[in-house]
């Protein structure tokens, strides 16, 4: 059962996504039907920890010791993701250890990182820092296009907003969907986004593989084509079952999945930057039919094509 939380405050934390965790767990809602929590807010030790980029500092009363019995420790976003003291790294290894649950918001994913909580499971960041998150982290399995990712005990989530979907998913799953409704109606949030929904980001996802780099970048270049196991196998001159198999190994996921994501991010493209219409945009996507890209926009993204290019497009479409 979550009943108690303590977020640790780092050097130049971010203003905003400590209060996601001050807002999801740090405030009472028993008086509209919403849990109430052991909330703690504490550093390195107690004193003064400057914020990131706000102006002002904050002052916490707590050290570190006050994440030695609570269900949740919470890293919110904090400095340009350099190394955190081993002090740090000691405490979120052993809130882990003892089975309570870890959860990052943005940038504070890379402290998970230096503990060692993410080698071998799969974890998210903000999708700006992918690319120093993989350099850093090479054992992690990271996913850039969602927004959480829970993993045995370990919660990682994307940008600022991500943080509150984060936070909710984890009390809907440890306090049921009521708690999480009622703090999230007291936020004006929606109550729940599901981890899988992918951020807006501006480029596709990446295609680098050991031996598959070269297939995968000639699959981006024709999504409008049927993209086959048995065809693709053939270009890679291997047998399908070898196919699938290195495919999963050295991208985390099967053909036609990873098809099926290319094609719903060069929709996105298509939808921000040109003026076609639905149909052929499915067309020239390898959807084949509006219904089909709707289909496959609703369950990636959480939205239709027509509403994400209202929200994306620089300019009014026709």
């Amino acid at each position: 059962m979550l009943r108690s939380v303590a977020a640790i405050a780092l050097p130049n934390v971010a203003p905003f996504e400590l209060g996601v965790a001050c807002e999801v767990f740090g405030i009472d809602r028993r008086d509209t039907g919403g849990p109430a929590f052991d909330f703690t807010i504490c550093g390195i030790e107690p004193g003064v920890v400057p914020t990131k980029g706000a102006g002002y500092s904050i002052v916490v009363e707590h050290g570190l010791e006050a994440t030695q019995d609570v269900d949740l420790v919470i890293v919110p976003a904090y400095g340009e993701a350099d190394e955190v003291p081993e002090v740090v790294l000691d405490a979120l290894r052993a809130a882990h250890a003892r089975g309570a649950w870890v959860l990052s918001i943005c940038s504070g994913s890379f402290a998970l990182g230096y503990a060692g909580l993410l080698d071998g499971r799969q974890c998210t960041t903000h999708w700006m820092y992918t690319d120093e998150m993989s350099r850093r982290f090479p054992e992690a399995r990271l996913n850039p296009a969602v927004l959480y990712v829970d993993d045995e005990h370990v919660i990682t989530s994307a940008g600022t907003a991500a943080g509150i979907d984060a936070c909710l998913h984890l009390v809907r799953r440890e306090l049921g969907a009521a708690a999480a409704s009622a703090i999230a109606r007291r936020m004006v949030v929606p109550p729940h986004r599901d981890g899988g929904q992918a951020q807006y980001v501006d480029t596709p996802l990446p295609c680098d593989a050991d031996t598959l780099a070269p297939l995968l970048a000639w699959m981006v270049e024709n999504l409008e084509e049927e993209l086959s196991v048995p065809d693709l196998a053939a270009r890679a001159f291997v047998s399908e079952r070898t196919f699938a198999r290195r495919f999963r190994a050295e991208t985390g996921t099967t053909p036609a999945a990873w098809v099926t994501r290319q094609r719903v991010v060069r929709a996105q493209e298509m939808l921000e930057r040109s003026d076609a219409g639905i149909e052929e945009i499915a067309r020239l996507c390898g959807f084949g039919t509006a219904a089909v890209l709707r289909h496959h926009f609703a369950r990636t993204l959480g939205t239709s094509p027509q509403a994400y290019r209202r929200t994306f497009a620089p300019t009014p479409v026709s």
